[in-house]
């Protein structure tokens, strides 16, 4: 995400906040426009399942949807109520939650809700945290797909971690994948991937994407056969990133994604004991 639409959305959130009964809140109509939804009943779906979720987490839903009404301007120059809710951080950042995830508006109210300080570099390192753990959530969905098809084609368990070596290797520049693991201080019993930036993660989730579907479409079988395609499909993309001027093999290893996992799921129990606290004061 572009650090002008973090800035822009930012500014969003904060001028939209509002205090109501002494507790910041946001107009549920205000935040269905800033999110991205254009109708209203859609808006509606994602409030529901965020407040299903409230409850199931042991919150009172009314301390956090406050059902309230809006005046709107009509055409002939009279105005009239309709519904709306006052909602809580923590109601906004359920409906982060249970939004859809393909929005950027989404993925930056996750965040924005979910850390307390109100401080612009922070959110952006969590947006980073949070773009790496469900890009490598993709590669395994990828790979465990491309697995499946494979297997029925011929190809074993043994057979499958070659074609990823191969491909490793073709994308790293013929670096292979222990030559990556020793390059950048892995250790042997972990996966390559959980240490990778975003950028060669997710170029790897596309090059294994683009061996599914060719494995499939081609009609492909054996293990030479679907070597050859992924191989191909690695260095193509490698191509593409080297007129980017990228280097995979260059970049440096990023923290343990396991690591940057555990932080974010520590924050977001932190969140929901700051709740029931405040729910007990």
């Amino acid at each position: 995400m572009k650090k002008e639409l973090i800035r822009e959305l930012f500014e969003k959130f904060e001028h939209a906040c509002y205090v109501y009964k002494g507790v910041e809140c946001w107009s549920a109509r205000e935040l269905q426009e800033i999110l991205g939804y254009s109708k209203w009943d859609n808006f509606l779906n994602v409030i529901e399942k965020s407040k299903t979720a409230c409850n199931n987490a042991g919150a009172n839903v009314s301390d956090h949807f406050a059902e309230t009404g809006k005046m709107v301007a009509l055409g002939s120059g009279s105005q009239r109520e309709i519904p709306d809710y006052a909602l809580t951080r923590y109601a906004c950042y359920l409906i982060g939650q249970n939004g859809d995830p393909s929005k950027n508006e989404i993925a930056f109210a996750q965040t924005y809700f979910a850390v307390q300080t109100r401080k612009q570099e922070i959110i952006e390192q969590r947006l980073l945290d949070v773009a790496r753990v469900t890009a490598r959530e993709r590669l395994s969905k990828s790979e465990k797909k491309l697995s499946g098809i494979i297997y029925e084609r011929g190809v074993d368990d043994k057979g499958f971690a070659i074609i990823r070596s191969k491909g490793d290797q073709a994308l790293f520049g013929g670096f292979s994948t222990n030559d990556m693991k020793r390059k950048l201080g892995i250790p042997e019993n972990r996966p390559l991937a959980d240490f990778l930036p975003t950028l060669t993660i997710k170029a790897k989730d596309f090059a294994t994407e683009l061996t599914s579907h060719n494995v499939s479409e081609k009609d492909l079988k054996g293990e030479q056969q679907i070597t050859e395609e992924h191989v191909d499909n690695n260095i193509a993309v490698r191509k593409m990133l080297n007129e980017r001027g990228v280097k995979p093999e260059s970049l440096p290893p990023a923290e343990d994604v396991k690591k940057v996992q555990r932080k974010l799921e520590g924050e977001e129990k932190k969140i929901l004991k700051e709740v029931k606290k405040s729910k007990k004061n």
